[in-house]
């Protein structure tokens, strides 16, 4: 068996290097010396996440827990470790505090003290050494000597990469084919870049599509004869929350079908209500018809990745939105134009915002799909500055707001980090809802505090609008947002789906070249 201590080295090797490709020779040395089926644990580790996800210990108990003595040599093997962790996610019940507290002391008295500081970093989310999931493709890659654009191809159908790493240092790209594009199994959503205004976009990607940018909630619909799933753009599965989304696809003529879409819950004049009140529907796992007609969805396809058990997701954008047409109602379709036209794709962004949306997004119209890449094909224009940060800390408010959890402390995420550059604090835009129910999520994921502050693991995903960004020497990053406000959290997104320092440094840059404040 794999010893732990072999982790814990690679681990801080990559955290010391800000080199990419030193990081990624690291992690490849260190999967090709595991077992294959360590793999999917190894893997889960360097990306600073457990095989079982959230433990519910919280950072005191595993404070307790390591307090006695250490091992003064290595001893712990990989999978004992893992072993330890299944057995602590399933205690449950009365005294299962105590319980858990119990099976991770008797862990931690068989780990050496750097073994015990990465355990507790992992189990509180706090590993933050730089291998993203980018990073990690690359060096799965290198591991197995395959091409890394194989192994994201197959990563994006698998939903994670434990058993795409194993297959690919086991079976190498012979068995990578068996990952491929199918019906139940959701796949990572595209993602879209950023730009100034439709003029910037159709300097990137000449004739375009343009869609309207919806606030809802993003959707990927599978249909394979009568049966039809529903999953959001974290791949879970919220199929008996939505059953208008899946009336509308279950009476498409098509026997099998992929399309992407975005959920969204309209006004009677057809204007958008709160993404908050979308995501109330998926939310709600019981009395899904009185919900339904409170709060109706409507669903706007603006993808087809598979028609009739034909992958189109490698088809030129052009091509999916023909067969999207073929197959589904037309007012289920995205508003959608193609132009060259630097007046057209204006007016339809204005036409976008009149009708009370974000904005609209650019598209190449002979892209392929690019599952879970961030992809140049797509480029997003929104009509007000706003970011998707992670709340780093809170701090407790004053007067009215004593007692509640207030101030926001928001990061940037810095790819080559792992981790992320704070930007500023902001208590506007908090109404008493959002008080009340972050004071009680943020301390479930507490890591510390101290007389004001509670800092919390980088999990919660924020849209924060704001007027300019400015320089500041008071953050580590060299920027701030200036009158910073929130605008609503967003449960849909992942920390590692938040934008980037980079993405920031281009906004101020673009925001100095147009004469704003420097």
């Amino acid at each position: 068996m794999t010893p732990l201590a072999g982790i814990v080295a690679a681990s801080r090797r990559v955290s010391e290097t800000s080199s990419r490709l030193a990081k990624i020779r690291e992690l490849a040395a260190c999967l090709r010396s595991v077992t294959p089926d360590e793999v999917p644990i190894a893997i889960a580790y360097l990306s600073g996440e457990t095989c079982q996800g959230k433990l519910g210990v919280s950072h005191a108990a595993l404070e307790s827990a390591r307090a006695g003595d250490a091992a003064t040599g290595p001893a712990l093997a990989l999978r004992e470790v893992d072993r330890t962790f299944d057995e602590v996610g399933q205690i449950k019940g009365k005294g299962a505090s105590a319980r858990r507290a119990d099976a991770l002391r008797a862990l931690f008295a068989r780990a050496t003290p750097e073994e015990q500081d990465f355990l507790v970093r992992l189990i509180v989310g706090e590993l933050r050494q730089g291998a993203l999931r980018g990073l990690m493709l690359e060096a799965i890659a290198a591991a197995a000597e395959i091409p890394v654009a194989q192994v994201r191809r197959a990563a994006m159908s698998a939903g994670g990469l434990g058993e795409v790493a194993r297959t690919a240092l086991s079976e190498g790209a012979a068995g990578l084919a068996a990952f491929g594009l199918q019906l139940m199994q959701p796949l990572l959503p595209m993602l879209s870049q950023s730009a100034e205004s439709t003029d910037e976009a159709l300097e990137q990607l000449g004739t375009a599509a343009f869609e309207w940018k919806l606030d809802g909630a993003r959707v990927q619909v599978h249909k394979a004869g009568d049966e039809v799933r529903v999953y959001t753009r974290n791949l879970n599965d919220v199929t008996e929350r939505v059953p208008e989304i899946v009336e509308v696809v279950r009476a498409s003529s098509s026997r099998s079908l992929i399309l992407d879409g975005e959920a969204i819950a309209l006004r009677p004049d057809r204007s958008p209500l709160s993404f908050q009140l979308t995501m109330r529907r998926f939310g709600r796992k019981l009395e899904v018809e009185a919900m339904r007609a409170e709060l109706p969805l409507s669903v706007f396809f603006f993808d087809c990745l598979l028609r009739d058990d034909e992958p189109l997701i490698d088809r030129p954008a052009a091509e999916r939105f023909a067969a999207l047409e073929s197959c589904v109602a037309p007012e289920t379709v995205i508003p959608r134009i193609v132009t060259s036209e630097q007046g057209a794709a204006a007016a339809f962004f204005d036409d976008a915002l009149a009708h009370g949306h974000e904005g609209v997004v650019a598209k190449a119209l002979a892209a392929p799909y690019e599952a879970g890449r961030r992809g140049a094909g797509w480029v997003k224009i929104k009509r007000a500055n706003t970011l998707d940060l992670v709340v780093l800390a809170a701090e407790w408010g004053h007067g009215r707001r004593s007692g509640w959890l207030s101030n926001l402390h928001l990061g940037a995420r810095d790819p080559s980090s792992g981790g992320f550059v704070m930007l500023g604090k902001t208590f506007k835009g908090l109404t008493d809802e959002m008080l009340r129910w972050q004071t009680e999520a943020f301390q479930k994921t507490e890591t510390s505090r101290d007389g004001w502050t509670v800092y919390l693991r980088p999990e919660i995903v924020v849209e924060i609008a704001f007027n300019e960004i400015q320089e500041s020497s008071q953050y580590p990053g060299g920027l701030a947002l200036r009158f910073a406000r929130v605008k609503g959290y967003r449960p849909d997104k992942r920390p590692d789906e938040a934008d980037t320092i980079e993405a920031v440094r281009k906004l101020y840059n673009a925001q100095i070249h147009a004469g704003g404040p420097g």
